[in-house]
């Protein structure tokens, strides 16, 4: 009966390509900076990036949704432990809650950029209403958050998907270029900007894809899964990317360039467009923060949860100081090269399984 009713609860191809699109797709995607700062400053280099970023989703996604079911996974830290080993373990799971911090910090720092770019008001002011909305929300319970999650996924994607293939239809097209000189922080080339960019999103990503692999209908499902979710994930960045470069001159040195996009469509549209971003900020926020505090402490209302739960909401207001654009193109890379440690282990745990009886 149980396992009948276990089969049941089994999730399908569609359901584990949502998930994986959802787990992915976040704010500092939704706002263009992510795309600009790894595709977009490359020019045309930047398609090609896009392609290998793709590939790589299909692949990771698979490798740990199927790692996940091989061992029963209900969190990351299994697989973690199991793919790096005590040590290596240790160090992927540090690179993990250090990234919830940060996504944290990015997730309020991006809420400023919004207030200043969107209402002229000085961006301290939206640093400071997300980090009080997410320190409110976490230290009342958590309950409703998931639901919140999964309500706004669909509208951003919709979004994100309408502004950008209505900007390439409708906006004229500004002048090419072949690369920003400056490069992209921390990133080098094209094919690194790729790598790094799928490695940050996969250290987050880990924490949902593991547990998600135990709850799939079969393998069929998770490899079905991976690439329908990892070609939604390339179709998204590729919308993004094109509306980017069709725009490139006026959203260059912009903090929130769909934003700016999505204004030149309409005044309506682009209002609409910042609520949903703002929606996913908050609910990347809460998510960042949760899963932050609840890694080093018992989040079920002790004092000193509490504390450290304020505490984080402190640092992360005070680190957001440093600029969305800016933790997007210094953070985000160093997460990245962290993360390839998680790829390797991942890529050589495959071999393992493949090759045990």
């Amino acid at each position: 009966m149980e396992n009948s009713i276990a089969k049941e609860n089994r999730i399908s191809t569609f359901k584990v390509a949502a998930t994986y699109i959802g787990t992915v797709v976040g704010a500092g995607f939704a706002s263009g900076q992510e795309i600009l700062q790894f595709f977009s400053v490359f020019g045309n280099m930047g398609v090609f990036g896009l392609i290998i970023s793709t590939a790589l989703f299909i692949l990771f996604g698979y490798i740990i949704m199927d790692v996940g079911r091989k061992l029963n996974s209900t969190s990351h830290l299994k697989i973690i432990k199991s793919t790096g080993g005590k040590y290596l373990g240790t160090v992927i799971d540090f690179i993990i809650t250090f990234f919830l911090f940060g996504a944290l910090t990015a997730m309020v720092a991006g809420a400023g950029a919004m207030f200043s770019q969107q209402f002229r008001l000085p961006a301290i002011w939206g640093n400071l209403l997300m980090a009080v909305l997410t320190l409110l929300t976490v230290l009342t319970g958590i309950k409703g958050v998931i639901n919140a999650i999964s309500f706004v996924v669909p509208f951003l994607l919709v979004a994100v998907l309408g502004v950008s293939i209505s900007s390439i239809f409708v906006t004229p097209k500004e002048v090419q270029f072949t690369r920003v000189t400056a490069g992209s922080g921390l990133v080098g080339n094209w094919l690194w900007a790729a790598i790094l960019y799928t490695s940050y999103n996969i250290v987050l990503a880990v924490a949902v894809l593991g547990p998600l692999g135990t709850k799939a209908k079969n393998r069929k499902s998770i490899r079905n899964g991976a690439i329908l979710g990892g070609i939604g994930l390339g179709i998204g960045a590729a919308a993004i990317y094109f509306a980017l470069t069709n725009n490139i001159n006026s959203i260059m040195n912009i903090e929130v360039p769909m934003a700016t996009i999505a204004g030149k469509l309409s005044y309506i549209i682009q209002i609409v467009y910042i609520i949903v971003l703002l929606a996913e900020v908050y609910t990347t926020a809460v998510g960042s923060l949760y899963g932050f505090t609840a890694r080093i402490t018992d989040i079920k209302g002790s004092s000193y949860s509490k504390l450290l739960i304020i505490g984080a909401t402190l640092m992360a207001f005070i680190a957001s100081q440093f600029g969305f654009s800016n933790l997007v193109k210094y953070l985000y890379p160093a997460v990245g090269y962290g993360g390839i440690i998680l790829l390797i282990t991942l890529l050589y745990s495959r071999y393992k399984l493949r090759h045990q009886v």
